[in-house]
């Protein structure tokens, strides 16, 4: 899979490959200058200049330098990573699974139900078995305030989730609950859960990860935090 967190030194890099196989440079040797290759990537020469150096040294292209100007040829390697990114904007675009969504809660604390519930055995050892991880004993509860991330918190009904099964026992029933999983400020990895019997309506989401978040993030209530959310059986990049 393409690396999805590429830094924005290397999509640079992809954006003046990417020119140059425009210019037919996958295929066989063209000539061109770093005047013009700037013209087309909108930068200086100098910067031109400089990321042709780059791609040339990373094993991209290979170049030579003439009185007409430069000779350029993309290497096996170059092409592969134009392939690479084309296989990815493929399943990007053409998948049937929908797309991760961010969304932006404050931190609030709550009735203490996450702590009760994720601390239940049954509930536990579908997580483990589920999520991938063992969760810290309670959630980080996220009130979303906008009109935008109360809008995507709706479109979450339509995904593919991880269903977490109800149990009963003496005392009570509890009931089920659908988890989808997460990756909380860029940091941790984790799911969002909602439980089918809740005091909280649709603008707040509950949070699992396998660290406590509040003491990890240095969180206090009122602070804002982003969740990307991703669909039940989509790969999660690694954080």
């Amino acid at each position: 899979m393409f690396d999805s967190s590429l830094d924005a030194k290397r999509w640079r890099r992809l954006f003046l490959l990417y020119k140059l196989a425009e210019m037919g440079a996958c295929d066989r040797v063209v000539k061109t200058s770093t005047e013009y290759l700037a013209q087309r990537i909108g930068a200086s020469q100098q910067t031109a200049s400089r990321y042709l150096i780059e791609l040339e040294r990373v094993g991209w292209i290979k170049r030579k330098i003439t009185r007409e100007g430069c000779l350029i040829k993309a290497t096996e390697a170059g092409v592969s990573e134009l392939k690479r990114l084309h296989s990815s904007l493929s399943k990007v675009l053409e998948s049937k699974v929908p797309q991760p969504i961010t969304l932006e809660g404050q931190v609030f604390t709550g009735f203490g139900e996450g702590a009760y519930y994720v601390s239940k055995e049954h509930y536990r050892r579908q997580f483990r078995e589920k999520l991938g991880f063992d969760p810290y004993p309670g959630t980080l509860n996220l009130k979303l305030t906008s009109e935008y991330d109360l809008m995507l918190r709706r479109e979450l009904d339509s995904f593919p989730a991880i269903e977490i099964k109800g149990f009963r026992n003496e005392a009570r029933t509890y009931g089920d609950g659908r988890c989808y999983p997460a990756i909380i400020a860029n940091k941790f990895k984790g799911a969002i859960v909602f439980a089918m019997r809740t005091h909280y309506d649709d603008s707040v989401i509950e949070v699992l990860a396998p660290v406590y978040l509040r003491g990890k993030l240095k969180l206090k209530d009122g602070q804002k935090v982003r969740v990307e959310v991703y669909p039940a059986g989509s790969e999660t990049p690694e954080v």
